[in-house]
């Protein structure tokens, strides 16, 4: 049997840690690493795209299905960091992934509280980005989160041929990674 290469898919409000905890995978396996986030934040911000991060909302599907497809090997493992962000997307991916691939969707929750603090924080030692500077538009991303992406998340947690696992990601950095290796051990 041939191997079929692992999609392994970070989740969760902004804030959580997808990004540090990609990195820290990333430096015990050589994963590509699709962060959609800071591919789109290259977008000119007077461009549609810009213009609609700009704004705290999502970019349309189709544009985010086409540079899925760039980028998603049908050879090398892969993390993706910041998609899907809605059910559209979540069914798309195990439609056009679930079958080729071994996908394990990696639910990483931390209480809206945390998340706002963590941003804040991110801000201050700045490392923020400019989408986290404007109170209104982390709101608005938060209320995305919660009205658009949960329920994604929540059908992922059924769908045909996916590993779903849950990550309580609000303690020490070192014990939730240690819990996210567990969680990906064959």
């Amino acid at each position: 049997m041939t191997h079929k290469p692992e999609i392994i898919v970070m989740m969760g409000g902004q804030g959580v840690g997808k990004g540090t905890f990609s990195k820290m995978l990333m430096a015990r396996h050589d994963f590509d690493h699709i962060e959609v986030g800071a591919i789109l934040r290259t977008a000119p911000a007077d461009s549609d795209i810009g213009r609609t991060i700009a704004s705290g909302n999502l970019v349309p599907d189709e544009l985010l299905f086409d540079m899925m497809r760039e980028r998603i090997s049908d050879t090398r493992d892969t993390i993706l960091d910041g998609f899907p962000r809605k059910l559209t997307q979540a069914q798309w991916l195990v439609k056009n992934y679930a079958q080729t691939h071994n996908v394990h969707v990696l639910y990483l929750h931390v209480p809206t509280d945390i998340l706002i603090a963590r941003i804040n924080k991110r801000i201050r030692e700045g490392g923020g980005r400019t989408d986290d500077a404007n109170p209104d538009v982390i709101r608005r991303r938060l209320e995305l989160y919660h009205t658009v992406t949960m329920p994604a998340i929540e059908w992922l947690r059924t769908a045909p041929g996916i590993k779903f696992s849950y990550i309580n990601a609000d303690g020490d950095v070192r014990d939730n990674f240690a819990e996210i290796v567990a969680a990906l051990r064959p």
